[in-house]
């Protein structure tokens, strides 16, 4: 568990509860819906039973991040079949619109790799959508490059990330 103070009170990252699910997908939705300039499409997904499922997975991780009770971010990862052992796929990290700025993802974010250094990762992936030019620069922020052995493919609409997991010191 990691506690950041600030002004609005403390910021508790933790791992995320099953009781949390339809929390999580509410913050999902909101932060998604901000890089779809028409709207978030509907994709038919019931993302409560989806965070639900990710929640209760024993070979990945949620983790959230809450302040006065109330949950502002969240960070979903796993190493898929398809990849190294070393290596772990950031499939979602979302801070709540109204807190975006206040340090609540680069808080997140360590804690993503305070916790990828204790399972001896090596190195992390993430697809961001090309529209989402906050996010990229974000990820910029915290050490991500474009990712050499995954190029965007003619017609994809999401840009693949690489960062490396240095040893805890």
């Amino acid at each position: 568990m990691i506690e950041a103070h600030r002004n609005t009170g403390p910021l508790v990252i933790r791992t995320a509860l099953p009781a949390e699910a339809e929390a999580v997908a509410g913050l999902h939705v909101r932060a998604r819906s901000t890089y779809y300039p028409d709207g978030l499409p509907e994709d038919g997904f019931d993302w409560a039973a989806r965070w639900r499922e990710a929640i209760g997975r024993p070979d990945g991780q949620v983790l959230c991040a809450v302040r006065n009770g109330g949950l502002v971010g969240i960070a979903s990862f796993r190493t898929p079949e398809d990849t190294p052992a070393d290596t772990v796929k950031l499939f979602q990290f979302h801070v709540d619109p109204g807190h975006w700025r206040t340090g609540i993802g680069a808080a997140l974010h360590s804690a993503c790799v305070e916790q990828w250094q204790a399972d001896g990762r090596r190195s992390a992936v993430l697809d961001v959508h090309v529209d989402n030019a906050r996010a990229q620069a974000f990820y910029a922020r915290q050490g991500w490059v474009p990712d050499p052995e995954n190029p965007p493919a003619e017609g994809d609409h999401h840009l693949f990330l690489r960062y490396a997991v240095r040893p805890g010191e």
